[in-house]
């Protein structure tokens, strides 16, 4: 039970990291990316389709998994 007591908390920790780096990056600008795909079909509902910074996450991921997992 420790040792999922102390995963949990890993991952919680991880998680809050992911939260403080999103924000950030939202004051800078990167969540309206080209590629973004952003459509309003009535005034209460807006539909933000994010592609491009989808894709950069995707190959930031991929390097950073490929340089931290690599045996």
């Amino acid at each position: 039970m420790e040792t999922a007591g102390k995963v949990l908390l890993i991952g919680a920790a991880v998680l809050a990291i992911v939260g403080v780096g999103a924000l950030l990056l939202a004051r800078l600008g990167v969540d309206h990316l080209p590629g973004t795909l952003s459509w309003k079909p009535s005034d209460n509902v807006r539909v933000f389709v994010p592609i491009g910074l989808m894709v950069v996450v995707s190959i930031v991921g991929t390097i950073l998994l490929n340089l931290f997992l690599r045996r």
